[in-house]
């Protein structure tokens, strides 16, 4: 290895191309920061090359292929429709490609530098990088570390490629699975079971918990609409022992008190994360980190090293890219001298089954534990006259609120455009808006918006698609 002969100095450094790591740069480079980035790997991270991206392609076309019967109720003749893993693959690859190629140019045209190696800090305002044969040594005025996390495999399972693997992983399977046992609580385990249940693979969904973190109504829709897809769910249940007979998959499940063996071809498991800081030397640096190894950052992104930032799945708090994108803006700012902050509270969480599923704030019971009075109003999305013609009626809308103020506390949603609806949530949870900012507006019709004004009406009995209950609503005079 050649070592380079002099110490180069540089304004900005940040390790990790990811979202939270090239989000940071462009914006910092926005502020006038000559901002050098230091990746590894492919640019965009995880996200987009081992997550969001891949898996909601996978997710994308098992949505389009369950709705092609409904096309044929509309008179649209698509015949014997199959799918195709090999000719998905390609697809997937070449978007992968393509929007890898969109954040290297945007990098380049925000004259971003990109070092193509491994960093670590030698000391507190020192980063070696090596590529290949070469190790040169910076000095920087500022850094922001962004190298994510891993999911790692219990340890009392073994990787096998292809037929035991993590959740994180779940979209690598090199064929579909004839039976998929999934074993997790969070969003990857239900996008996973939907995605192969919904291609065609029986799926048996294994979970320590039945709310999966969802509030109480959605978890009752979500149960409904996995009865009717077929996917099997084990509630309350622990994983005992796991063998490989040839190529099946014995899994031993102490299910509510009931010892199950399944039989299954494939094995997707939840893991525990664990930052990828430790290998850029952070133990080093003593920057502070929670039990789990995670790094501890302030509502401005700031360790607790002086001029060394965090962001993204290294960090405390959900490993969401949406998360990493804000902390990296965050972070920039902080930086370049604006005022500039982060917080959890309101954060949207999207998963991509289908129909999808979408939430922000209090759920009920935490709203209650928070110590609110809660009242809240529901919808079932069967009753939005757009959900029939789109032919996908499953689903409900739930808001809640406090009592006494009104105050919007949570908003929760399972069906169809839950995905895009759910922004409307976050910004009204940001404006701290109450029961009138929902219900005053006009909506547009028919839409599935429709269902947020039915829900925050349903608070209070006047939904106009809700049968009446028996106490009426009285004028007053």
């Amino acid at each position: 290895m050649v070592v380079g002969e002099f110490v180069q100095k540089r304004q900005l450094m940040i390790i990790g191309g990811g979202p939270g790591g090239y989000h940071a740069a462009i914006r910092a480079a926005q502020l006038g920061l000559e901002v050098t980035l230091v990746e590894k790997e492919a640019m965009g991270g995880v996200c987009l090359n081992e997550g969001c991206i891949p898996t909601k392609a996978m997710t994308q076309a098992a949505s389009n292929l369950s709705s092609l019967a409904h096309y044929k109720a509309m008179g649209i003749n698509v015949g014997d429709a199959t799918f195709s893993l090999d000719t998905f693959r390609s697809f997937q690859e070449q978007q992968i490609s393509n929007l890898r190629s969109g954040v290297e140019a945007l990098c380049k045209a925000n004259r971003i530098e990109i070092l193509r190696g491994t960093a670590s800090f030698m000391q507190e305002n020192r980063i070696g990088v090596e590529t290949g044969h070469q190790f040169e040594i910076y000095e920087y005025e500022q850094a922001i570390i962004a190298v994510g996390a891993t999911m790692k495999m219990p340890k009392e399972l073994s990787y096998i490629e292809g037929k035991i693997m993590t959740l994180a992983q779940w979209w690598k399977l090199s064929e579909l699975p004839e039976h998929l046992l999934v074993i997790g609580s969070d969003y990857m385990a239900l996008e996973a079971a939907f995605t192969y249940c919904q291609l065609g693979s029986q799926v048996t969904l294994m979970t320590d918990d039945e709310t999966f973190g969802l509030d109480r109504a959605v978890v009752k829709e979500l149960q409904r609409v996995m009865k009717k897809e077929k996917i099997k769910l084990l509630k309350n249940s622990t994983l005992i022992e796991v063998s490989l007979h040839g190529e099946t998959v014995i899994a031993t499940v102490l299910a509510q008190e009931e010892r199950v063996t399944i039989e299954a071809s494939h094995l997707l498991v939840a893991g525990s994360y664990e930052a990828n800081s430790k290998e850029i030397g952070c133990d080093f640096l003593k920057i502070a980190v929670d039990e789990a190894g995670m790094i501890e950052v302030d509502e401005g992104c700031a360790t607790s090293v002086q001029n060394i930032y965090a962001v993204g799945d290294c960090t405390i708090g959900p490993k969401l890219a949406s998360k990493a994108i804000k902390q990296g803006k965050v972070a920039a700012e902080c930086i370049g001298g604006l005022k500039a902050a982060f917080n959890l509270a309101s954060i949207p969480m999207v998963i991509h089954t289908n129909p999808p599923i979408a939430y922000s704030g209090l759920r009920e019971d935490e709203a209650k534990a928070a110590g609110y009075t809660v009242k809240s109003g529901q919808f079932a999305m069967g009753g939005n006259g757009f959900t029939a013609l789109a032919g996908q009626k499953d689903g409900v809308v739930k808001l809640v609120m406090d009592e006494q103020s009104d105050l919007l506390l949570g908003v929760h949603m399972l069906g169809r455009g839950a995905t895009e609806l759910i922004q409307a949530g976050v910004m009204l949870l940001e404006m701290a808006a109450r029961e009138e900012d929902v219900a005053y507006p006009l909506y547009a019709h028919p839409s599935l918006s429709e269902a947020w004004m039915e829900a925050v009406e349903a608070a209070t009995g006047k939904a106009i698609h809700i049968p009446p209950s028996k106490k009426k609503e009285t004028l007053s005079k």
